[in-house]
């Protein structure tokens, strides 16, 4: 990652884009498989899982980079709120063992809350650092804060956390896509 006069570079742009695409269906398709019946697609439903924190860290570690220069505390906080989530949704890989279920109550809830936390002041850098357009950092600041609104109500015992997710979902595919183009611009302005 460069600092100049003019703008802030982010750090392994296109790798980060896939990070977040990849990661999204790693969970998705890793969650489901958890749920089966099967004993190998359980295993491999947490094989997927593994792998989605280990991209969520990468995701936290990259953009950590990225804002360090800017401002090192809400890097940091990125960061923290990643690391977290990557150890919380590991948690859930217990699921293989026989008669264990951990319940979204202690593990997908409190990731999501601490993600939705973590990335309201890095979507905020992102807009007041010029690191993105305005409008991709406004949006995140106001899809995070959604997100983390409906896990909260969620936490409170209302099943309204799908009515919230997706302004943040939404953001982080189309964040992704940025990245993924954005990093390619980079990679042509510095050949």
């Amino acid at each position: 990652m460069e600092t100049n006069n003019k703008s802030t570079k982010i750090y392994k742009a296109r790798i980060i884009g896939i990070l977040f695409l990849v990661a999204f269906l790693a969970y998705g398709i890793g969650r489901s498989l958890l749920e089966s019946a099967n004993a190998s697609a359980k295993y491999s439903g947490a094989i997927l899982v593994l792998l989605n924190s280990l991209m969520v860290l990468l995701i936290g570690v990259y953009i950590r980079k990225t804002l360090q220069p800017v401002n090192s505390w809400v890097g940091n906080i990125y960061l923290f709120s990643r690391a977290f989530e990557s150890m919380v949704l590991a948690g859930i890989i217990f699921n293989v063992l026989p008669g264990v279920q951990v319940p979204d109550f202690y593990s997908y809830y409190p990731a999501m809350i601490v993600l939705g936390l973590g990335s309201i002041p890095m979507c905020y850098a992102l807009y007041k650092y010029k690191i993105s357009p305005s409008w991709l950092g406004i949006w995140g600041i106001i899809g995070y804060s959604t997100f983390t609104f409906g896990f909260i109500v969620e936490l409170l015992g209302k099943n309204w956390s799908m009515y919230f997710l997706p302004p943040g979902a939404l953001w982080e595919v189309t964040f992704a896509v940025w990245l993924i183009i954005k990093g390619q611009q980079m990679n042509h302005l510095n050949k």
